[in-house]
């Protein structure tokens, strides 16, 4: 059956009656109340009148009190008025972390204006790009940072301009913005290489806010461990959750948030109950050989959960939790419960979010909407009130990914497609399986390469895998994973100082001294990967890391991996040599045709 909605069809035909009530409606029935009016500082200021002495920040033994936190500012709103901030008027902020973060983010929104985060670990031309291309008329700092920011703006120096903004009002200002104003815009990758922003509103945030403090849940009595830069819309969890209810964030600076022994004593000191990390994070804090906390939430997202990870943080803390969703729907848009070691499913939809599974073939504008049955594949498209607004002066993108949901009643009504491939699982919860865009063609085979890294980190001996498809000298695209081991006791690779990086390709004879253990990995991941996988998806090459490179936001950096050398692949048979003139004509050509060396 196809129905025509707003200019497009809605096809029916792959669902049953029964599963198009049970995927279709039962699946998304999240409706929840929440202040849909108020702006996201109201909160926080009604919670500073309800627990003015309480502790609301910290930040290596400075704190700052519910009072204190408002007042400063208060101060800082009142200052950004006089500047011209108002509704809709961005502000970059750029700051190290510490308590001028916080204090900068709620000023910023009190003031009516909506917060730009720039790292300042971010290149000086991504930074020029940001500030040139949001158009931006005011930018928070602080000295230290000034000459690597080219700014033709309002600077406001949290360090020199202090006794100025002191001088302005401890009272909050009168509330210049309503719930359908921006409250941030945050920059993330694009597709041509140019950061895309994405802007968020005031009601988005509050009913993402409302759904998090049921599901995972959190009180007063909690304390977030701060972790993420605030360039990493997560981090918006990490701030505002604690300030609406009552309970503490506990910022850390970047160098403990990247040193796992620093990391877990920050866990220690801090008494926090709850923290949210990446995968890559987590990873991080295990291999320094954390114990965990018996009273600890752990909250896990921004990259796929694989079931070895699930297995090592459940046994240390209280209860894990896997969090799914990207910046265009504010933070997270899907969470689930983990209780068992196997891959994690994403869970379900939180409070006033619609999740839907469509067909590849809808992405295209002449195509009709066609949900898929449970168990297959489908694109996630994302409706609700978490919902962006759209990209920052990019109209033609908004268009393509905003998309009109044929689902709803409401005309206006929208879905946000994610690029992302999931399935529905018998129960409804959803099961991630990668990017549509990271599907490949290896001899004709379509291949999901989160397929091949979840397959690797089930062995033992790998803590973490990246697989790329690349191509080769014939243009044929070939597969190469990058693994990180373990280096617990029982499971130590003796990798010397001088090697933080080991192509496994290399053959026997060369390879680093030290290296015995190393040499046995390859054969032991094909045959375990053989043994999951067809060939066509075992990696044709193999390289090993102390650690794979991070970006800003703790996700792995797959265009900082190394390239592999042209060294012959590490096989199970034995290298020998050309004996003959023939031989090593016919050595010379393949090497050449091939792009590898030696050829035996």
């Amino acid at each position: 059956m196809a129905i025509k909605i707003q200019g497009k069809s809605l096809d029916l035909s792959l669902l049953t009656p029964a599963e198009q009530q049970f995927i279709l409606r039962d699946c998304n029935a999240t409706q929840s109340d929440y202040p849909k009016e108020i702006c996201l500082h109201q909160l926080i200021e009604a919670q500073a009148e309800l627990t003015p002495e309480r502790i609301a920040v910290s930040f290596e033994g400075q704190k700052l009190t519910y009072q204190e936190l408002n007042q400063r500012a208060n101060q800082l709103a009142h200052y950004l008025i006089t500047l011209g901030v108002s509704a809709e008027v961005l502000v970059g902020i750029c700051l190290e972390r510490s308590i001028h973060i916080a204090i900068a983010l709620l000023g910023v929104l009190k003031a009516g204006g909506a917060y730009l985060p720039l790292d300042p670990e971010y290149p000086s031309e991504r930074l020029a790009f940001m500030v040139q291309d949001s158009q931006l008329s005011v930018l928070v700092t602080e000295q230290s940072l000034l000459a690597k920011l080219h700014h033709q703006v309002k600077v406001v120096d949290v360090d020199c301009d202090r006794a100025i903004i002191s001088q302005y009002s401890p009272d909050n200002p009168t509330c210049r913005t309503t719930s359908q104003n921006l409250a941030y815009t945050i920059y993330t990758s694009g597709s041509t290489g140019k950061p895309k922003g994405v802007q968020i509103l005031h009601q988005a945030v509050v009913n993402f806010l409302y759904s998090m403090r049921q599901v995972p849940g959190f009180t007063a009595k909690d304390i977030f461990l701060g972790v993420t830069t605030i360039c990493f819309d997560i981090a918006g969890l990490e701030i505002f959750l604690p300030l609406i209810v009552g309970g503490q964030v506990a910022l850390v600076s970047r160098k403990v948030a990247l040193d796992g022994a620093r990391l877990s004593a920050a866990i220690t000191e801090s008494g926090a109950t709850v923290i949210q990390a990446t995968p890559a994070t987590w990873q991080l804090l295990l291999a320094t050989g954390w114990q965990g906390n018996p009273q600890l939430k752990i909250l896990c997202g921004g990259e796929a959960m694989t079931g070895n990870l699930a297995k090592q943080l459940l046994v240390r803390c209280a209860s894990l939790w896997n969090m799914y969703g990207p910046t265009e729907t504010t933070i997270w848009s899907a969470i689930h419960q983990v209780t068992s070691d196997n891959a994690a499913p994403i869970g379900r939809p939180i409070a006033n979010t619609q999740i839907y599974l469509l067909s590849i073939t809808s992405r295209r504008s002449q195509d009709s909407f066609c949900p898929v049955a449970l168990g297959t594949p489908g694109e996630v498209y994302i409706s609700g009130d978490g919902l962006a607004r759209g990209y920052l002066n990019r109209p033609e993108l908004t268009a393509e990914r905003f998309v009109p949901n044929p689902f709803s009643e409401d005309f206006d009504a929208r879905l946000y497609k994610t690029g992302d491939l999931a399935r529905y699982r018998a129960d409804g919860t959803l099961e991630f399986i990668g990017r549509v865009d990271n599907q490949v063609k290896i001899r004709g085979f379509r291949i999901e390469l989160g397929d091949i890294e979840a397959a690797l980190t089930q062995h033992p001996s790998v803590r973490e895998a990246a697989v790329i498809a690349q191509e080769d000298n014939t243009l044929s695209k070939r597969l190469i994973a990058y693994v990180t081991p373990h280096t617990t006791p029982e499971v130590a690779f003796n990798i010397t100082n001088d090697n933080s990086c080991i192509d496994l390709s290399t053959p026997t004879h060369e390879l680093p001294e030290g290296s015995d253990c190393l040499r046995h990995l390859v054969p032991q991941l094909r045959t375990f990967l053989k043994q999951k996988l067809p060939d066509y998806m075992v990696p044709a090459i193999f390289v090993v890391m102390d650690s794979l490179p991070l970006t800003p936001n703790g996700k792995i950096d797959r265009r900082a991996l190394p390239e592999p050398d042209r060294a012959r692949p590490f096989l199970e048979t034995l290298f020998v040599s050309p004996r003959n003139l023939v031989e090593q004509q016919l050595v010379n050509i393949w090497s050449d045709v091939l792009g590898v060396e030696p050829i035996g």
